[in-house]
């Protein structure tokens, strides 16, 4: 039974999301389409790649998430040295060891460039600060004068990735200006994109997994984010949360799994095993109550849509779940 999946951005939190789409893969459901923003750009792009969701819980469960972190040379001066590498390179951390990890996750699939994504389609939004453009990869790369089959997924990603100030920038050459752009965390412009699959008449349903943090709609919460740095971050996912979360609730509940993150902060690098798998189980409970009942017909409906006149599902698939399935 073929579907879409689009996963929310939200850093540590993100093996919440993975919790859900165990849930999805063991009604049976498998990915005709993924996308993602930000840490659910990683998401996106692993399953993409071919793992599955009990895979993925094992990786992300055996991930040291500091590892991210390195210290350099920067890190090394008390006080002012993570403002000093920020403004030299601006960003705190440079992203790469995220990079060569996800490199080397992709590679055990054998995917290194979105050229050797044969089965499932991959979308990854990221924000070009200098253009001043949403980017959507590997769409838009060649409007900037590269090849998209021969462009690094785990790239992509890390470009997604990039938490303004938090991680460097990626500076990408485009091509048309003769410059290089800036390339920042997709969240700045869209941290769920769950529109970016959207058809008149759509031959399978799409499914939205996002990160359902309920203090986040609480005044007075200043004292839970001490420190320059954690405020800045709250500010940020804050600023990238307003907007979907309102067409969320106003247009897309039939079809977005919103996963309780139990008060798990995004700066919470340093997640024990019991705290992952708690929220991965949370992803769980939220899955197995959003499939309760839900019908392919029920979700056209809600969504003013139409069934594809066109479906031609191939000699092993079949229609999207029905009641009672």
């Amino acid at each position: 039974m073929w579907a879409d999946a689009v996963f929310e951005g939200g850093g540590v939190k993100g093996i919440g999301l993975v919790g859900a789409l165990t849930v999805a893969e063991k009604k049976g459901y498998k990915w005709k389409n993924v996308a993602g923003t930000s840490a659910g750009s990683m998401i996106a792009s692993l399953t993409a790649a071919g793992y599955t969701a009990e895979e993925l819980y094992r990786l992300l469960l055996d991930l040291d998430f500091t590892s991210f972190l390195p210290k350099t040379m920067y890190h090394r001066i008390p006080y002012v040295g993570p403002a000093l590498r920020m403004w030299i390179k601006k960003g705190i951390y440079s992203g790469d060891a995220l990079e060569h990890w996800l490199e080397c996750r992709l590679a055990e699939k054998g995917v290194r460039t979105f050229g050797d994504l044969q089965d499932v389609g991959l979308k990854i939004i990221a924000s070009d600060i200098t253009q001043k453009m949403l980017m959507i990869l590997p769409d838009d790369l060649a409007s900037y004068g590269h090849d998209p089959a021969t462009f690094s997924v785990a790239k992509a990603v890390r470009m997604s990735c990039s938490i303004p100030f938090f991680f460097d920038p990626v500076m990408l050459y485009h091509a048309p200006s003769g410059k290089y752009s800036c390339i920042v965390d997709g969240g700045v412009l869209s941290n769920f994109p769950i529109w970016i699959f959207d058809s008149d008449c759509p031959r399978w349903p799409t499914f939205g997994f996002d990160l359902n943090n309920p203090t986040k709609e609480k005044k007075g919460s200043v004292a839970e984010v001490p420190g320059p740095l954690n405020m800045f971050l709250s500010l940020f996912y804050t600023m990238m949360d307003a907007y979907d979360n309102r067409y969320i609730r106003s247009k897309d509940q039939i079809r977005t799994i919103s996963v309780p993150t139990l008060g798990v902060k995004i700066t919470d690098f340093s997640l024990s095993k019991d705290k992952k798998d708690t929220l991965y189980q949370s992803g769980v409970r939220a899955g197995e109550a959003f499939f309760e009942g839900w019908t392919f017909d029920s979700y056209l409906q809600a969504r003013g849509k139409s069934r594809s006149t066109q479906i031609n599902f191939g000699k092993n698939d079949e229609p999207p779940l029905q009641k009672g399935s």
